[in-house]
């Protein structure tokens, strides 16, 4: 086995991992980022919370698994390498700015799965530091999905200048859809997803992070934006996504969809349309 290989006898639970990544990193030197890549094979994928997220989320249940709900299935890995002693970054206090996943072919619920993740790529931001999580799943010798999640850390600090970040720009446009977020949405989404990032259900902690109210997980509305296009797309595809301003709860929000001559065009966007939370580029 490589070295840098830290192959895990099962995926971590969350919970404590969480409360360690909670806790703000005394190290004030240039930030730094685990070697190692963390593996977990054999992975048995839950049916009953498959359906679950797929309902919380707006798929229509079926065999073939959502991309989004393989990169449920990477996240643990985040917060376990982000939350040991060779990072100096911890997952709790960063911002997803963006997620680019890749579904080499359509995998079925009953899969047996191997499933890995390694950070990487950190570069400086002028407020702090940009780094991937870069996951892989795998059935057996075949890569069948990949996904890229892009976090900034800010006031990490890192050598070098910042290299120029554009955010898309999005013209306002008026929603083919609107969507109700309830107030209980993060809950629903923590159950399904394990995520436990009091920021998305917990006022107090909402109000920590600058919000006014509990926000929505960035994968949620990814992944809602994907189940009102489900119907339309091939059985592979990739798809980039940047996530512009976060949805709170409860809430409204408006969403489009227009199709390119390679793809899809898709943003979720306020009630009116005027202000993007996140867009996306479908390439099939």
């Amino acid at each position: 086995m490589d070295a840098d290989v830290d192959l895990l006898a099962g995926m971590p639970r969350l919970g404590p991992l969480f409360a360690r990544a909670a806790l703000p990193s005394l190290h004030r030197g240039p930030a730094r980022l685990p070697r190692s890549t963390a593996v977990v094979t054999g992975v048995r994928q839950d049916v009953a919370r498959l359906a679950d997220y797929d309902r919380v989320c707006g798929f229509g249940v079926r065999d073939a698994v959502p991309p989004t709900w393989l990169h449920v299935l990477t996240f643990p890995l985040h917060v376990h390498l982000l939350s040991g002693p060779e990072s100096t970054i911890r997952l709790a206090g960063v911002v997803h700015v963006s997620n680019r996943m890749r579904l080499h072919r359509p995998v079925a619920a009953g899969e047996v799965l191997d499933v890995s993740v390694r950070a990487g790529n950190l570069r400086p931001h002028r407020r702090g530091a940009l780094l991937d999580m870069v996951g892989e799943v795998r059935r057996g010798d075949e890569p069948v999905w990949e996904g890229v999640s892009t976090y900034l850390a800010p006031g990490a600090r890192v050598a070098g200048e910042p290299d120029e970040v554009t955010r898309p720009a999005v013209e306002p446009r008026s929603p083919i859809a609107l969507w109700r977020l309830a107030a209980g949405l993060g809950r629903d989404y923590r159950r399904v997803s394990g995520d436990p990032n009091p920021i998305h259900t917990n006022v107090l902690a909402a109000r920590a992070f600058g919000f006014a109210r509990p926000i929505i997980h960035g994968m949620w509305t990814h992944a809602r934006l994907l189940a009102a296009l489900d119907a339309r797309l091939p059985a592979t595809y990739a798809v980039d996504v940047d996530f512009l301003r976060p949805v709170l709860l409860p809430s409204t929000v408006g969403a489009w969809w227009q199709a390119e001559r390679d793809g899809w065009s898709a943003a979720v966007t306020s009630r009116d349309g005027a202000r993007a939370h996140l867009v996306a580029r479908v390439r099939t």
